[in-house]
């Protein structure tokens, strides 16, 4: 992508997580099939609550936060993050809301009930095809 004329306006930045910092303040931040993923002990470590609040700080107000990732079975919390690479919904959103940010959409656009939440999204018999939620907060503008 970085060499791609397409993508002049992209800057791709690597790093650990617990060091993410940005100098600019950005319109919007997306993670897509990796939150889970803070909670994993190839992570680690990784305080979660203060990189969400790095996320918060590194938007403008008014800026997005949009997160897609591997639905886990309800009431679930973090039991699957490391197995299955699934997470529960309602785990990520109160991770989230607790650095600030503002629950302003939820979309099922990704959803597929078939998913029975049990098999690691990597099992050949859902690869591709996992549960997945769609989750847009937003930094308010105060």
């Amino acid at each position: 992508m970085a060499s791609d004329p397409s993508y002049a306006n992209v800057d791709i930045l690597t790093g650990p997580a617990p060091a993410f910092h940005m100098v600019e303040k950005l319109d919007l931040i997306w993670t897509a099939q990796n939150y889970h993923d803070l909670h994993d002990a190839f992570m680690g470590p990784t305080d979660v609550a203060k990189l969400n609040r790095a996320f918060f700080d590194a938007l403008k107000p008014g800026g997005v936060f949009l997160v897609i990732d591997h639905v886990a079975a309800a009431g679930s919390g973090l039991r699957d993050t490391e197995p299955l690479h699934r997470i529960d919904p309602i785990r990520m959103r109160h991770e989230i809301e607790a650095a600030g940010f503002v629950l302003e959409a939820h979309s099922d656009v990704l959803r597929n009930g078939n998913d029975d939440h049990r098999r690691s999204v990597f099992d050949p018999l859902i690869r591709g095809a996992t549960d997945q939620v769609v989750l847009r907060f937003r930094r308010p503008l105060s």
